[in-house]
């Protein structure tokens, strides 16, 4: 794994929310509708993502 990349959280306009490497987010760019980041890990991107569900911005997956 490359250690420079860092992650998003990014919201569809479904309502679900993604987390994706900062290589893939120019990826569908008409369907992101808020996104939050950089993350510097994947795993910190997913603990922030958990907080934005319970927060109730996000919906699972």
């Amino acid at each position: 794994m490359n250690d420079s990349q860092t992650w998003y959280i990014v919201k569809r306009s479904v309502g679900n929310c993604e987390i994706l490497p900062s290589d893939k987010l120019g990826d569908d760019n008409l369907e992101i509708i808020e996104q939050w980041g950089p993350f510097s890990s994947q795993e910190e991107a997913i603990a922030r993502r958990v907080g934005l569900i319970r927060a109730g911005k996000c919906q699972p997956v």
